[in-house]
This record gives C-alpha cells, sequence and structure tokens, in this order.
C-alpha cells in the first residue's frame, strides 16, 4: 500500500485498496457452507455461551461497491473497509440459517470452561476442536465501513440479514 500510495499518478487517476470482510453471496464456497451444512443436519450448535460479533460483506453490496467507484469520480483514492452495516453474532448466525430453512435452531449453552478444557485436549490429542479453531470460531471481528460509507454518500442497497438469507436461500436451492 505504502509502495502503491508512494508512485505519481496521472491527474484524474484515482487508486483504491479495498479491504472486504468476509464476502458471501449465492453458490459461496467455505466455511459459510460448513456451518451452514451442520445447522441443515439438525445438529446442535455447542458455542451457545460465547457471545461475539463478526461483520460480513454481501457480493450485493461488494458489487455496488465497485460500481460507485468506477462511476463516481468524486470519491478520493484511498484504502476502504468494505462490510455490510451491521455485525452479526455467531449465535444469530445460526439462527438466520435455520430460519432460512425453516427450521428452530438448537444453541447449547455449555459453560466457557468445558469448552476451553476440550480445546485444550483438542490441542494434545488433535481433534476437530482445538485452541486455535475455537478462538476462530468465537473471536469478534467487526470492520467498519464508515469511510466508505462518506466517500460514497449512499446507503449500502443490502442489510447484512438480507445478503445472508439470499446466500442461504441459495444453498437451498443448490441441495
Amino acid at each position: 500500500e505504502q509502495y502503491i500510495f508512494g508512485k505519481e499518478f496521472p491527474e484524474g487517476k484515482r487508486i483504491y485498496i479495498l479491504r472486504p470482510c468476509m464476502i458471501h453471496g449465492p453458490g459461496n464456497k467455505g466455511n459459510l457452507n460448513l456451518l451452514y451444512k451442520i445447522v441443515s443436519k439438525g445438529f446442535p450448535w455447542p458455542l451457545g455461551a460465547f457471545e461475539n460479533q463478526r461483520s460480513f460483506c454481501s457480493i450485493d453490496n461488494l458489487c455496488f461497491v465497485i460500481n460507485e467507484l468506477i462511476q463516481n469520480d468524486q470519491i478520493l483514492s484511498g484504502v476502504y473497509n468494505i462490510a455490510d452495516d451491521e455485525a452479526l453474532s455467531t449465535n444469530e448466525l445460526i439462527r438466520l440459517i435455520a430460519d432460512s430453512q425453516g427450521k428452530k435452531s438448537i444453541n447449547w449453552n455449555i459453560p466457557k470452561s468445558i469448552i476451553k478444557s476440550v480445546s485444550k485436549l483438542g490441542d494434545i490429542f488433535r481433534l476437530p476442536l482445538n485452541t486455535e479453531r475455537l478462538s476462530k470460531l468465537t473471536e469478534t471481528y467487526i470492520v467498519s465501513n464508515q469511510k466508505l460509507k462518506n466517500a460514497i454518500n449512499k446507503p449500502l442497497p443490502v442489510t447484512a440479514k438480507r445478503g445472508l438469507l439470499k446466500t442461504f436461500n441459495s444453498f437451498n436451492n443448490a441441495q
């Protein structure tokens, strides 16, 4: 980034560095799919006692932002975080996945101390749940999109929940 912004660019040229958080949309591949499959099979979510918040980025919002950056020559060069306006907890995400299937989510509130002890055993015995994976599943990762929203001076077209429901519905239709 320092290298790019350290260069001289011709008059009228703009440079954007975009930092999207987890992008999702129809046909999405990755961790969101895995979580979706777990909830679809009716498995309970054992980490309900952990409260976290995560930012997501709908592909619809990403495309909107890119279009605005291309079309609006008043937007200044810069580094912009791209995220939906709202962050959601993993527990909310589990409920949203279940809702998209007309099911009831099953969240277990197993005490954190027990889950953390099990994850330490996972480190020793190479189990699927270890301290690193537990940290990734329960950490908070919130991205502010305020600088971007100020620059484009328009609201994002899709809420986090609506974008995620669109993604989940695409999973429903793919099965």
